[in-house]
């Protein structure tokens, strides 16, 4: 299992770092939106596991939903649709994680089928948003979410007693959490004092608006990230999986991977509006 994970690791680092560091940024729209559509059709197996086409058609919609409002070629759809999806994560997304597993899969199913394609194609504007800024704008902004989640990771096996959400994801401990942000913290404070000011999310916010406003910022996003991860696992209870798909052996499917970006980036591209 080590060893297949880590070979898939490597064959998409042999992918993205060329994509990332030199080639045109088209090249980066592109396998995030291959990504997008392969989310996209792990989202619609788990929400109809016995529809034969349905996840085809899903992914095809979403795509063509990509490709509408990208053709309009007017922002202001554009964030239009970050705007709502940060909208879900703020008032809908505790609502749903707060009923557990007392929700039914069957009555929410055209919800689910409904948000998905406001999620995703909100997620790849975002990154496509912050990537037009900087690539190291968006890199930065996307490795808080990773260290969240090694922190919390790190941290909960070692001091983990109080579990998160007990039957969304065992696994999950209050002190992770808060270990992990705490070391979230520390990478934000690191960016704006050893990178350009204009050059991440968490230097332009702390020159722009102060060190509260930069604490209360990140302190967001690292309750959204865990917020994400929650939300897919409670998704996967719900459809009774593993993982939302074996597209990438051992580690699961790409939602799996990308779960916890899914708020963080809409709102991250929001943020990096006001500056």
């Amino acid at each position: 299992m080590l060893k297949t994970r880590v070979l898939t690791a490597i064959v998409l680092l042999a992918v993205l770092l060329p994509i990332l560091f030199f080639l045109p940024p088209i090249y980066l729209s592109i396998f995030l939106l291959i990504a997008v559509v392969a989310a996209a059709w792990e989202w619609s197996r788990m929400i109809a596991p016995n529809a034969k086409y349905s996840a085809w058609i899903y992914a095809a919609l979403c795509l063509c939903i990509i490709f509408a409002l990208f053709g309009l070629n007017d922002p202001t759809w554009q964030f239009g649709l970050l705007f709502i999806a940060v909208l879900f994560w703020f008032f809908n997304a505790p609502f749903l994680l707060a009923r557990g597993m007392r929700l039914s899969l069957e009555k929410w199913r055209y919800y689910y089928g409904v948000l998905g394609l406001i999620l995703l194609p909100a997620t790849w504007f975002a990154l496509i948003l912050l990537r037009e800024i900087g690539l190291i704008f968006m890199l930065s902004t996307m490795a808080l979410v990773w260290i969240a989640d090694i922190g919390a990771y790190f941290v909960g096996k070692a001091f983990g007693k109080r579990r998160l959400a007990a039957q969304i994801s065992p696994g999950k401990s209050v002190e992770g959490a808060l270990g992990g942000m705490v070391l979230c913290y520390v990478y934000a404070l690191a960016c704006v004092f050893f990178l350009p000011l204009d050059a991440t999310l968490f230097g332009a916010w702390a020159f722009r608006f102060g060190w509260i406003p930069l604490w209360l910022m990140v302190t967001v996003l690292v309750a959204f990230s865990i917020f994400g991860d929650l939300f897919e696992s409670q998704l996967k209870r719900l459809a009774g999986v593993k993982d939302s798909s074996q597209l990438l052996p051992g580690h699961g499917g790409v939602l799996d991977r990308v779960d916890a970006l899914l708020p963080v980036m809409p709102i991250a591209a929001l943020l990096a509006g006001f500056i």
